[in-house]
C-alpha cells in the first residue's frame, strides 16, 4: 500500500507514504504486571506527534495511552518526552538528561522533522543508532516507531531512510513498529482514507485518530513491559 505525499515546509514533515506496514509485536499480550511486578515508567521520546501537537490537554498520544494502559490494569506511566519540531539529532542532544533514574523502558518516535529538512539518511541513522546505544548502555528495553520517506526524494532515498529503522531494530534487539501512521490505519491505500482520523493540516492526528493510533500502540507496549526482567 502506498501514500505518496510531497513535503512543504509546515510545522511537521511527517507527510510521507505507508507501505508494507508491518508489526513484529504481533505476539499475544498479557497485562503488564504478570512478567514485572513492580510499576513501570516508560519514556517516550519523539517530536510533535508524541508531544500532541495541535490537540487539548488529555487528547494527545501520551495521556490517551496513559488512559489505555489504566484500563488495562496495567501498572504502567508513560512520560511525555516529545518536543514539536524536534529531529533526531535533537532527541539524541537531550536523550541523557531525559532518561531519569525512574525510567525502566522507552518509546521512540523520531524522523518525520529529519525528512521536512532533507536530510541524508546517513544522518538519521547515525542520531537513531546512537539513541540505541544509550538505551542498550542504561539496559532500557525500545520500542522504536519508524517513519516512511515519500517517493519524491527519489527511490535511493526512500529505502535507505525507510530501511534504517528495521535494520536497527534489528541489530539493538529493539521492539520496532513500521510506521506510526500505520497505527492508525494499516489498511488504507489512500491519504483520503484516514483524513477524518487528521487535524486540517493533514499532517497531526486529531483526537479520535490519535485513539486509533493508541488501541494499536497498547497491545505493543504491554509486550515491552512483560519483556522487562
Amino acid at each position: 500500500m502506498v501514500f505518496s505525499f510531497i513535503l512543504s515546509p509546515v510545522a511537521y514533515g511527517a507527510k510521507c507514504c505507508i507501505r508494507n506496514l508491518t508489526f513484529t509485536l504481533a505476539l499475544p499480550f498479557s497485562v503488564a504486571g504478570a512478567a514485572y511486578a513492580e510499576p513501570v515508567t516508560i519514556f517516550a521520546l519523539g517530536d510533535s506527534l508524541t508531544a500532541g501537537y495541535g490537540l487539548p490537554d488529555g487528547e494527545g498520544l501520551v495521556p490517551q495511552l496513559n488512559l489505555w494502559l489504566a484500563e488495562q490494569g496495567a501498572d504502567v506511566t508513560v512520560l511525555n518526552g516529545g518536543v514539536s519540531g524536534d529531529t533526531s539529532a535533537g532527541g539524541l542532544s537531550r536523550l541523557a538528561w531525559s532518561l531519569t533514574p525512574e525510567v525502566d523502558a522507552m518509546i521512540v518516535t523520531l524522523g518525520g522533522n529529519d525528512l521536512l529538512r532533507g536530510l541524508q539518511p546517513s544522518v538519521t541513522r547515525a542520531n537513531i543508532e546512537g539513541i540505541l546505544t544509550e538505551a542498550q548502555v542504561r539496559q532500557l528495553p525500545v520500542l522504536l516507531i519508524g517513519m516512511e520517506a515519500p517517493g519524491n526524494f527519489g527511490p535511493a532515498y526512500k529505502e535507505a531512510f525507510d530501511q534504517l529503522y528495521p535494520e536497527l531494530a534489528a541489530q539493538y534487539g529493539a521492539q520496532h513498529i513500521g510506521s506510526y501512521f500505520g497505527l492508525i490505519d494499516p489498511d488504507a491505500t489512500d491519504p483520503g482514507q484516514i483524513s477524518e482520523f487528521m487535524q486540517a493540516d493533514g499532517i497531526h492526528p486529531n483526537a479520535a485518530g490519535v485513539k486509533r493510533a493508541v488501541e494499536s500502540l497498547g497491545p505493543q507496549i504491554l509486550t515491552l513491559v512483560d519483556h522487562l526482567d
